[in-house]
């Protein structure tokens, strides 16, 4: 979603003044990157990055509380803002505030 539909969705009789892009702004932010691809795990509605440190009661991350089994991702995945293929509507954001 980008930020002019979510100023509209919040406020849609409001006035927007479109400034650009700010030093330091990110255009897209990479959640998974492809170094980590290894660690991440894809459930229905979710992603887990299991931890690179080892516990003295090991955790099997594959297995949700409510038993829903999650499978490794692809060697060479990448989970982004710009690549994300689940996108919100105005609509759905309102539903889910």
């Amino acid at each position: 979603m980008k930020m002019i539909d979510l100023a509209k969705a919040l406020a849609p009789n409001t006035p927007t003044k479109i400034i650009g892009i700010r030093p330091g702004e990110k255009l897209h932010e990479v959640m998974i990157p492809k170094d980590e691809s290894h660690l991440a795990l894809e459930f229905e509605d979710f992603f887990i990055i299991q931890p690179t440190i080892s516990f003295q009661t090991p955790k099997d991350y594959t297995l949700t509380k409510l038993h829903e089994k999650g499978h490794k991702v692809a060697p060479d995945f990448e989970y982004s803002s710009h690549n994300n293929s689940k996108w919100l509507e105005p609509d759905d954001l309102l539903k889910l505030l």
